[in-house]
């Protein structure tokens, strides 16, 4: 995203943004799409693993906070993942941002 959006970080930088607000603006949109995922994949994974763990002698049931964990865990690592990146661009110099003929 930050390769698609170099001159947009550089304008941000010149107009006074800090590397805090370039990073949450940019990461937000990222982040919808990770909870989004996490959202629709949640209710497959419950029943797939729900008819799975029926075929075993000794049956549990799976709590809700499982898959909170999970969720917070998968976030927390594409935060990680991502803002490596944008914090890159975000502490790069504006003005080379805005020459570059992209």
């Amino acid at each position: 995203m930050t390769d698609e959006r170099p001159k947009v970080i550089g304008i941000l930088k010149v107009m006074g943004a800090g590397i805090y607000h370039i990073t949450t603006l940019i990461s937000g949109d990222f982040l919808k799409l990770v909870l989004l995922s996490f959202a629709l994949a949640m209710p497959v994974v419950y029943y797939f693993t729900d008819i799975w763990l029926q075929d075993f002698s000794y049956h549990i049931e799976m709590s809700w906070w499982v898959f909170f964990l999970v969720g917070v865990v998968a976030l927390f690592i594409s935060l990680l993942t991502v803002s490596y990146q944008f914090i890159k661009d975000a502490i790069a110099n504006p003005v080379k941002s805005l020459k570059a003929n992209r």
